[in-house]
């Protein structure tokens, strides 16, 4: 490997290094060297990654030899060790001025990142360079925990307690072993990620989470998520050393929010509830077994509950404490207008008074509320929910740990709380409780609750927590963090060495274009009084319809929130958008819950690779799931279309009030302290999420990719400036859709001609390896084939290196069948096609591609039963199969009957509802199903079923899942009430509404309607080919010889439509065959003559002795449009001749068209797009 050397440092990379790397590791050391911070942007795909681990192990290494050349030195007394290289030479770039002693001087390297994911592909990148730190990797039991009585729980505080129940009574076999496993060279000296964590763990039978605490204390490079860092409490409770070390977070662009989310919280009515009756069980258990006893004197609180060490004064004392706090919140009287009310963050201290908790009291309160939590979760028997309960506590922890000091005049104290706000606002959610009776409740508890939230606004408060740890460096890195003087503004911190680094891609790999108008010149806009107008939604709709054919493979859509998406897809649906996409690229879209999401993003993966298909199109919205930290290299993400600004609601209070800060501190120039304004925050806050979601386009330096802009306001300079610099350059307004379409279209033609095609790899050879080449280049395993490689497999997977995450792959044993990804990854139902024989060329493609695909003809609520209660079934196989003992529950793919098919969802999901709820709650749940069979009463079904399956978000799936139980007349008010509780609906349909009888009924109505609509041949004319050529009278009988001559006419159009698509595919290829087949199907079902012309003309004309062909496809036109298709003929050919031939020329014919020439062709095309 080269060894660079860079500002004095030697830096061992893995290639040459291209200048915008040099640029970038120069940088770093310059920030680590002078003990500054530094603020770097360097684009996705330069290597950003390595150059920051090389260069800041370098510059480590570096520090090192300093040490060793200075004891050296001394011990030598001045003579050289080495004659031609003198010890003065080592190291001493590498400190500027420092004198460090000790080996226990060297700075250790934390690195952060946003998610578990993204430090999985750093430690990857890790272990392709020379370097060999020893390293850790914290995370919580959630992740590492591999004792299966602790992770059977469902809540994580439950976890906590159990777990340091087990390790203080050594009651946990894992936790034993690691004092001794921590010392294993083998273990120290590994490179191990979550996922090798937790296998070592299982291998040794050692406890991963404890063991990564251990190898902390000896490591040189810590990684762990942001939140251990920024927030106060997870810093402490994981023992990070910050004094002197070097901190780097990567992915930065979410630091800000990370930042203010740290030291925020809301707390509910439901939290506040759920605490009380928590605290009040305990109370009257107690109260009870003191009741129990013979006398007062011998009743001892230790002897009946060991692990308690309260007694019942305490105990009411706390409850007295939840009581006053929850009375404080619900008295404030709100606005007519319900907006809430507003206080300065001091009043939290003013507020917390009220219920008796104060410096003074704090630490014995949350002592008091850790040990009940702790003592109910180590419980057996009933399940008790205690979340809320450890939130308050968690809060009051939070509140008083930013407390200003004792004695503070209160001028000090609100200045040091200006970031701070206090928000109390009506509880409008849906996760209520119903009060409880009891003698101590006030009045104020009958009311609606209100909810207190307190929130801070400014990320520089926790960013300057950090400096106070005397830090030696922050150095914040992102592909997306412009505009800079923004950001640097937002941190409130000095960040003396700044980078904007370029891309290394060349013209010819990127496509921007900002398109204001569709195809049908409406304006395309998601601004909020435009997003919902159905003109808009269609034009939207068609768009994209034309990006789908002219992208190749993968195509990314991006929405600016879920709402947005959710109603524009559903109005693509009711109007044959979808369906239109879809026949291009089948349509997978993003979940908001984390269960199917791996399935879903497998499933398009998978859709694009396979090679008998034109790729597929992804739906997400900006800051989700998938507009960061997955990798859409090459073939995944040949497109991305941004549909709008997604700026943030602009009502919601916190976001109010977040600008009303900022504009208050731009008024008082604070001297030294640049801050934005409120309107500049916000548009800044819709392009950062812009940015990001381009950026999954372009992955490595050979990459190429379109994006598409697609809202008019792109036009403004101001939002383009806000692009990054490497896109700001290629960026071209289009006035006509045509002209853009024709010019992706040349780009990607051009580009797969010029670039490489990525070279797919056995996955054994890729298994060790990753990217060695410079930039993704030149390896093995480069991120061209990335998608068989198993490192970088398991960083696209969200949850692949969590084993509590982990979800059974759809295409498993019990799941075998046609496309995974098709049954699971909603995509939107085809239309099924009916038994007949093909007669024309149009259903010779339908039936083609039918024996291609078999389709889920699942009814609409068993689908819903079955998708809705999919991620909790892997949770669950997966925790059954590593306790043993359990049966499987297999979902049946082929099924002969409703009715059987109905009993076996029923069953199979009443056996998941019983696993996966406590023994109390299913009884309520089962009591509520018999009590609504007989009273037929859904309010009241709905009263007792919500409250145990809406407090945990992994049971919000059970809920949907009780559709099937639901009578017909309230399964529309069912699956309303679901998208009102779990934002997801169950799949309601009208035809879900019909009772049993009137489904059977319309059943042979439709089909009696079908069998009557085949025989009449005058209502066949629709069908093109012979049918169009016969002449009877729709009025007269039918003619006998006519009826027995049939058959042969069949066979002859048979002999031609074969002929025509063999002469097609030999001409312009499968693929384009493929792509021009699906427009004829789109135009059989839509009856739409403009989309299919555009496809079909712009693939025929490209070549001159392809004409002919254009002209044999008018056999398949429709009455209605012969016309204006003879005139298209004409306009194209030249040939008046053609406007009067009939529909069954003769090939000889045919085969005599003019030529025409390329430039008369393109003005053509074009027209049909503008």
């Amino acid at each position: 490997m080269p060894l660079i050397k860079l500002r004095g440092v030697s830096v061992d990379f893995p290639f040459t290094p291209y200048p915008c790397q040099e640029d970038y590791m120069n940088k770093v050391i310059e920030c680590l060297q002078n003990k500054v911070n530094g603020v770097l942007e360097s684009p996705t795909g330069t290597g950003k990654t390595l150059c920051l681990l090389c260069s800041a192990l370098g510059w480590r290494e570096h520090f090192k030899d300093t040490i060793s050349a200075r004891k050296i030195a001394e011990r030598m007394g001045g003579a050289e060790l080495f004659p031609d290289r003198a010890m003065s030479s080592w190291g001493t770039a590498a400190t500027d001025g420092d004198t460090p002693t000790y080996y226990t001087d060297i700075p250790k390297i934390i690195y952060a990142s946003r998610t578990h994911s993204q430090l999985t592909q750093v430690i990857s990148e890790l272990k392709n360079t020379s370097y060999r730190p020893k390293i850790c990797v914290l995370g919580s039991r959630e992740q590492l925990c591999i004792n299966q009585e602790v992770m059977r729980h469902e809540s994580n505080h439950i976890k906590v307690h159990m777990c340091r129940a087990k390790v203080s009574s050594r009651t946990c076999v894992f936790y034993n072993n690691v004092d001794e496993k921590s010392t294993d060279k083998e273990i120290m000296n590994s490179i191990l990620d979550v996922e090798d964590l937790v296998k070592t763990g299982k291998k040794q039978r050692v406890c991963p989470y404890y063991l990564s605490r251990t190898l902390k204390q000896h490591a040189d490079v810590i990684f762990m998520p942001y939140n251990y860092l920024l927030d106060p409490k997870s810093r402490r409770a994981h023992n990070i050393e910050l004094k002197g070390a070097v901190v780097i977070f990567d992915e930065a662009h979410n630091v800000e929010k990370m930042c203010e989310e740290s030291t925020s919280f809301d707390l509910t009515p439901y939290d506040l509830i759920s605490a009380i009756e928590a605290v009040d069980r305990l109370l009257r258990e107690q109260a009870s077994d003191i009741s129990k006893a013979d006398s007062a004197e011998d009743f001892n609180v230790e002897s009946l509950n060991s692990g308690l060490k309260l007694d019942i004064t305490t105990i009411a004392k706390i409850k007295q404490v939840l009581m006053d706090l929850e009375s404080s919140i619900n008295g404030f009287e709100m606005p007519a207008n319900n907006q809430g009310i507003t206080k300065p963050g001091s009043f939290i201290y003013e507020l917390f008074q009220t219920a008796h908790v104060n410096s003074e009291t704090k630490t014995a309160v949350v002592e008091a509320m850790e040990q009940i939590t702790g003592y109910l979760a180590g419980r057996p028997g009933v399940f008790l929910n205690t979340s809320g309960l450890q939130k308050v506590a968690d809060i009051i922890q939070l509140v008083f740990g930013a407390e200003p000091p004792e004695g503070s005049k209160k001028s000090q104290m609100e200045n040091s709380m200006k970031e701070f706000k206090v928000h109390i606002h009506p509880d409008t959610s849906n996760f209520k409780k119903k009060q409880v009776t009891d003698v101590w409740a006030s009045s104020s508890t009958k009311k609606q609750g209100n909810v207190l939230s307190y929130w801070c606004f400014s990320p520089g408060f926790s960013m300057q927590e950090l400096l106070r740890q005397e830090v030696r460096s922050i150095i914040l890195t992102s592909g997306t963090l412009s505009p800079l003087s923004s950001f640097t503004c937002e941190m409130q911190i000095p960040f003396p060495v700044s980078l904007e680094n370029p891309h290394v891609i060349q013209r010819d790999q990127i496509f921007v274009s900002v398109i204001e108008k569709g195809p049908d010149g409406v304006q395309l806009s998601t601004a909020f009084n435009r997003r919902f107008v159905p003109e808009n939604m269609s034009s939207m709709g068609n768009t994209l319809v034309n990006l789908a054919r002219v992208v190749p493979h993968g195509l990314l859509v991006f929405f600016p929130s879920y709402p947005v998406m959710d109603k524009t897809l559903e109005f693509w649906r009711a109007n044959g958008h979808a369906d239109r996409i879809e026949n291009v690229k089948p349509m997978f879209v993003e979940t908001r819950g984390k269960g199917t999401f791996t399935e879903v993003i497998d499933g398009y993966y998978d859709k694009v690779n396979d090679p008998n298909s034109n790729g597929g199109s992804f739906f997400a919205v900006c800051r989700g799931k998938a507009s960061e930290g997955l990798d859409f290299a090459d073939t995944y993400g040949r497109g991305v279309v941004i549909t709008g600004l997604p700026f943030p609601p602009r009502m919601d209070p916190r976001v109010v009030l977040k600008m009303q800060y900022l504009d208050e501190m731009c008024k008082n120039k604070i001297s030294g302290v640049k801050y934005l304004s409120g309107q500049e925050w916000y548009r800044q806050q819709a392009s950062r999420a812009v940015n990001q979601a381009i950026g999954r386009v372009i992955r490595h330096r050979e990459d190429y990719g379109a994006i598409f802009l697609c809202d008019h306001r792109f036009k403004g300079t101001e939002a383009r400036n806000q692009l990054p610099s490497w896109v700001r350059p290629y960026v071209k307004i289009y006035d006509g859709f045509g002209t853009m379409v024709r010019d992706a279209a040349q780009f990607f033609r051009t580009a797969q001609k010029t670039r490489p095609v990525p070279v797919r790899k056995e996955k054994e050879a890729c298994k060790n390896q990753a990217v060695t080449g410079p930039l993704h280049t030149g390896s093995s395993c480069s991120a061209k084939s990335v998608w068989l490689s198993d490192t970088s497999q398991k960083a696209k997977t969200l949850d692949s290196h969590v084993p509590s995450l982990k979800r059974r792959k759809l295409d498993s044993e019990e799941h075998s069948g046609r496309d995974g990804a098709a049954r699971l990854c909603i995509q939107y139902e085809m239309e099924m096609t009916s038994n007949r024989k093909p007669v024309s060329l149009l259903d010779a493609l339908d039936d083609t591609t039918n024996k291609g695909e078999r389709e889920d003809t699942m009814a609409g609520e068993e689908r819903a039963s079955r998708l809705s209660t999919l991620s909790l079934q892997h949770d669950k196989r997966l925790d059954d199969e590593s306790r043993g003992g359990k049966r499987k529950i297999k979902v049946v793919q082929e099924r002969k009957t409703v009715a059987s098919c109905t009993a076996k969802t029923g069953k199979a999901f009443m056996m998941e509802l019983r696993r996966c709820l406590s023994h109390e709650n299913f009884k309520l749940i089962m009591e509520a199903l018999q009590s609504y069979k007989t009273s037929d009463d859904l309010s009241d079904l709905l009263a007792n079923v919500t409250e145990p399956l809406i407090q945990d978000h992994n049971t919000h799936c059970l809920l949907r899942g009780l559709y099937q139980f639901i009578r017909p007349h309230h399964k529309k008010e069912f699956d309303e009430r679901c998208l009102e509780l779990t934002g997801e609906g169950c799949g309601y349909k009208q035809e879900h509404s019909l009772s049993r009888e009137e489904r059977d009924a319309l059943r042979v109505n439709t089909a009696k309607s079908e069998m009557s609509s085949v025989n009449p041949p005058s209502e066949q004319l629709n069908q093109g080919g012979s049918h169009l050529l016969s002449g009877g009278d729709s009025n007269s009988g039918v003619n006998v010889r006519s009826e027995v001559q049939k058959p042969q006419t069949s066979i002859k159009e048979g002999l031609s439509c074969s002929s025509l698509l063999s002469d097609i595919k030999l001409a312009i290829g499968a693929e384009k065959t493929k792509q021009m087949f699906l427009a004829l199907q789109a135009y059989k079902t839509s009856n739409n003559y403009e989309q299919m012309v555009s496809t079909v003309v712009s693939l025929l004309t490209e070549r001159d002795e392809d004409i002919a062909l254009l002209e044999r496809l008018s056999v398949l036109i429709r009455p209605q449009h012969r016309k204006q298709f003879s005139e298209l003929l004409k306009s194209l050919t030249g040939n008046d001749s053609v406007a009067n031939q009939d529909s069954d020329m003769g090939s000889s014919q045919l085969n005599q068209a003019s030529p025409l020439s390329a430039g008369k062709t393109q003005s053509k095309i074009s027209s049909f797009f503008s």
